[in-house]
């Protein structure tokens, strides 16, 4: 992968300042971008701008919760002004849920909801105008929950499903504009975020989570995600084994059903 790809090209980054958001920032960082970091965390993100601003890279953290409109709206205009523009959105905060659904408050559902899709749709619609100017990009960082069920996951489920109908509609709405939208499907990736998940009550559960298949590095997949996003890819399963869950899904969703419900029975075993 070439550096000029990505060199000068203005990044913004939600959920910049830790674990899949912050190896991105990093590696397009190393590629010679300048970084726009999105971060409830304020003292992680101005962390991650200062220690960016010493190695060289333009950086600038805004501190702001992306499922309050106002507040997103807000962060994204203030990086185009300062950066003058923007390349790629990656929209890429998010929270988890994990319990059966008999379990499960609709409040949590909302607090799920507002993050994962609801920020993504308010960061976007403040970014697009520029997308358009540049014919920029936007990635989501979606999962394998967002095209496959996943047992005890339902809100989460839900949240990235929303992601997909989403954006794969909006790719076809850019085309004539020509701006890509790229999805990210992961699989486990070793993060903090399991630690934040909330339960069925909408408070974080210390219910330990239930996994299958090995949990990747966030910098193994931000350098995935960077080798796609050069490529203008629509959708990126980084793993054997997601790519084997959208298959078999599709081909055998019996199969597929059985196979899961046995790994994630713990979830609904409560």
């Amino acid at each position: 992968m070439k550096k000029r790809v990505f060199e000068n090209r203005v990044v913004i980054i939600t959920g910049a300042a830790s674990g899949i958001g912050k190896a991105l920032s990093l590696k397009f960082a190393s590629m010679g971008a300048k970084i726009g970091i999105i971060d409830m965390d304020g003292q992680r993100a101005r962390i991650l701008e200062r220690d960016m601003g010493i190695s060289g890279t333009e950086a600038l953290a805004v501190p702001c919760n992306v499922a309050d409109e106002i507040a997103a709206k807000d962060a994204v205009e203030t990086l185009a002004g300062h950066f003058g523009g923007i390349d790629i959105l990656v929209n890429n905060a998010g929270i988890t849920l994990r319990d059966a659904f008999i379990n499960t408050h609709a409040s949590a559902y909302k607090k799920v909801m507002e993050v994962n899709f609801f920020g993504s749709l308010y960061c976007t619609r403040a970014a697009i105008g520029y997308l358009i100017k540049r014919k920029g990009m936007i990635i989501i960082t979606s999962s394998i929950a967002g095209f496959a069920p996943v047992p005890g996951r339902t809100g989460y489920c839900a949240s990235k499903y929303a992601l997909h109908g989403l954006f794969e509609t909006l790719r076809l709405e850019l085309l004539k504009d020509g701006v890509h939208v790229m999805m990210v499907c992961p699989t486990f990736v070793k993060t903090d975020l399991q630690t934040r998940a909330l339960g069925g009550d909408g408070r974080i559960t210390a219910h330990p989570q239930s996994k299958m298949g090995r949990e990747h590095s966030p910098d193994e997949l931000a350098h995935r995600i960077l080798k796609a996003a050069a490529k203008r890819k629509n959708l990126v399963i980084p793993s054997l084994q997601g790519k084997i869950a959208w298959w078999v899904n599709r081909i055998a969703p019996g199969l597929y059903g059985r196979i899961v419900i046995k790994q994630f029975q713990s979830e609904l075993d409560r």
